[in-house]
């Protein structure tokens, strides 16, 4: 607990790591992808979200597989640059940051996207095989379940209980908060999950 509360980092130092960090977070790759290939504005179709799950709604699958890269690179980017220049409380501090910025991008009106892929970008960022752990349990999850939302939430879920018992409880913190905050940008998925209503994978329309 005495390490979970110490952080070394000073406030000038955390608030130009959020600062930075959210402001790389913010870059809307998904709408800025599409708007070049000329398929408008991915605001306007489907769940009208930035993010590679509503891309792949546009039918081009190289678009959303580039849209879920650079989302979530631009988490690891923004943890990376913020250890690199001042230690890792401020790369984790920046991650959740881009994390952040994200969801809430105040070019879009805070409107962004739900987090999955800059959730896991942070993570390689801070924590990089824990990544590995993630992508585990998300494969069996989506195994048994064939939902990707389901898939998410779970790893999500698990990632800080992990991270607290191998010894990173600050990483475990932020991840926990970070998935706190995903599950409420899930909850239209997660109320579908219970109703059974959630698209399954591979399934159309």
């Amino acid at each position: 607990m005495d390490t979970l509360l110490n952080w070394q980092i000073t406030m000038p130092i955390a608030l130009a790591a959020l600062v930075c960090g959210y402001l790389l977070g913010s870059i809307p790759f998904g709408l800025i992808l599409t708007r070049a290939a000329g398929l408008g504005d991915i605001r306007s179709i489907g769940s009208g979200n930035i993010g590679a799950t509503n891309v792949l709604r546009t039918g081009n699958k190289k678009l959303a597989a580039a849209t879920l890269l650079l989302d979530a690179l631009k988490a690891t980017a923004a943890a990376l640059i913020g250890w690199y220049f001042f230690g890792d409380e401020a790369g984790l501090l920046a991650g959740f940051a881009a994390f952040l910025g994200h969801l809430f991008p105040v070019w879009l009106g805070f409107k962004g996207g739900k987090g999955v892929a800059t959730y896991i970008g942070t993570l390689l960022g801070v924590a990089p095989l824990m990544v590995l752990v993630f992508a585990g349990i998300w494969l069996a999850t989506a195994k048994l379940s064939k939902y990707s939302s389901l898939s998410a939430l779970v790893a999500t879920l698990v990632i800080p209980v992990v991270l607290w018992f191998i010894g990173e409880p600050k990483i475990a913190l932020i991840m926990a908060i970070m998935t706190v905050i995903s599950w409420w940008k899930h909850e239209t998925n997660i109320k579908r999950l219970i109703a059974g209503t959630e698209s399954k994978i591979g399934q159309k329309g």
